[in-house]
């Protein structure tokens, strides 16, 4: 239903109209052009009062961490990980760019203290000219700043294997966050070394006490990955890989390797528990996809949804963020009762390619119970899938890529619960 224009607001007197009323008609949130008589009619009705002096109130000095409003408690959770995952509060945030300090962790032997001068990043193998570089050296090559988010090929698969009610934005998709990143393209540093032509590999090794490795396909290297040092305008905290990572835009978050070492150049990957016995995907029929690097088109309403509350009828904001590691996001649809009409949602700041983008939808609740779908589709013409849709490919039960549509159900008191997918 679109939003009423403001010649339909059922009033009978400008005088008798309030910001309340306004919001349950859709007068505000569709942007509706208020008259003078209009104006008048709000500020007698809210009765506004002169402000406390503010000037009786010191101020606190300054705080050189910067740190953040003790009203707004945005956190990682769990917390402690020495082995596993912390997540994204989405539901918390604005916009698309994920706080450094709000980034999804996945450790897989803790978080190595590393001092950056100590630090060189070697690239050796079928290259002509083996070499070992510093941070300070990395600086000195042309910089490239991005912005695209990394997401764990894991991403959703506690509320997929196991779904509860009570299942927020955090848990359900958390592992995956957005970032401007600054660093240096691994195809410069390619033919600084002298990378042979019948290289077609490239494997990544971490600093970590896990020495974490993955191979990546040399036209990936060649195409658009980075060596990051910078994340958000500053230098890369050690959850997120400090002093330098790996960044291959739309691949699998695992692939990006943190605190990043050595890149040997070959010509075969390396069949490392990380890509055989790990992050492969079975599928029906006893088989799994090996290799299966790039995620996949997605989104995820993060209001209203779980622990929010509805708390009165009329127009509110379905909001939510949508991405695909083969590119753009084209569109997003919104279905605000279960899924038996879609309804185009708006991208207000557009999309970037491998990157976060939110979508938003003005929808008016009747105070009925119903549920709430998005659907995400890029522009390679990929559609994000039904859960139904998801399992007849990938089965019940797969590994990683986990990507079908999420259900919010609001219930008659506004209550917002997980609904699945």
């Amino acid at each position: 239903m679109d939003a009423p224009q403001p010649d339909d607001l059922p009033v009978t007197s400008h005088r008798a109209i309030s910001r309340r009323a306004l919001v349950r008609t859709g007068g505000l949130l569709a942007g509706a052009a208020l008259t003078p008589s209009l104006l008048s009619a709000v500020s007698q009705d809210t009765q506004a009062s002169i402000p406390v002096d503010p000037s009786r109130v010191p101020g606190a000095p300054s705080d050189s961490l910067g740190t953040r409003s003790p009203f707004e408690t945005p956190r990682l959770s769990p917390v402690n990980v020495t082995s596993g995952s912390t997540w994204t509060p989405h539901h918390q945030l604005h916009g698309t760019i994920t706080p450094a300090d709000l980034h999804f962790q996945r450790h897989h032997n803790g978080i190595p203290a590393i001092d950056p001068a100590k630090h060189t990043l070697t690239i050796h193998g079928l290259v002509e000219r083996p070499l070992e570089f510093t941070l300070d050296e990395l600086k000195r090559f042309p910089s490239v700043t991005r912005t695209y988010f990394i997401e764990c090929s894991g991403n959703g698969g506690r509320a997929w294997n196991n779904p509860k009610p009570d299942m927020s934005p955090q848990v359900v998709d958390g592992l995956t966050s957005n970032s401007e990143w600054t660093g240096v393209a691994v195809s410069t540093l390619l033919r600084a070394v002298g990378a042979k032509a019948k290289a077609s590999w490239v494997v990544a090794e971490g600093n970590d006490a896990a020495v974490l490795n993955r191979s990546v396909p040399m036209q990936k290297m060649l195409d658009d990955a980075l060596v990051v040092y910078a994340q958000n305008g500053e230098a890369l905290r050690p959850g997120n890989g400090y002093p330098i990572r790996l960044l291959l835009p739309g691949y699998e978050g695992n692939m990006c390797v943190k605190w990043l070492r050595r890149l040997e150049v070959t010509d075969q990957p390396l069949m490392s528990r990380e890509e055989t016995s790990k992050y492969t995907d079975p599928i029906p029929g006893g088989k799994a996809r090996m290799f299966s690097f790039t995620m996949d088109v997605k989104s995820l309403i993060t209001s209203p949804s779980y622990p929010g509350k509805l708390t009165e009828r009329g127009w509110h904001a379905v909001r939510g963020l949508a991405w695909s590691g083969r590119g753009r996001v084209s569109r997003v649809d919104v279905s605000t009762d279960g899924g038996r009409t879609w309804h185009m949602a708006s991208l207000p700041n557009g999309a970037l390619p491998m990157a976060h983008t939110r979508f938003e939808y003005l929808w008016q609740w009747d105070g009925r119970s119903t549920r709430l779908l998005s659907r995400a589709v890029d522009e390679t013409g990929a559609v994000q899938p039904t859960a139904d849709e998801y399992r007849r490919v990938r089965g019940d039960a797969p590994g990683y890529h986990y990507s079908a549509i999420r259900a919010w159900d609001v219930a008659s008191d506004g209550t917002v619960t997980f609904g699945g997918g």
